[in-house]
């Protein structure tokens, strides 16, 4: 099952969510928003499209990292995404 994560380095959730898909073995493709104005962009019209994000930008946060699965399940939740693929 493919998986794209939104997120940037300078971010301690995503840099731990890439270290536990890394030790789990599940493969990913990491768009990093932070050097690359074109995935900002792509992040941003998922971001300000989609009321799954309006709780955490109501609290101020950007909502990173995002992991968006093939099937086009998006989650904020690593280990959700570990058991979809896990059990798929």
């Amino acid at each position: 099952m493919k998986l794209v994560i939104y997120g940037t380095d300078t971010c301690k959730d995503c840099v731990d969510a890439k270290a536990l898909l890394d030790a789990k073995g599940i493969r990913y493709l990491f768009l990093e928003f932070s050097d690359s104005i074109g995935n900002l962009k792509r992040f941003l019209k998922i971001r300000d499209t989609n009321p799954m994000f309006d709780a955490v930008k109501e609290k101020g946060g950007v909502g990173v990292p995002l992991f968006v699965l093939e099937d086009g399940t998006m989650t904020f939740d690593v280990n959700e995404v570990i058991s979809k693929i896990e059990n798929a």
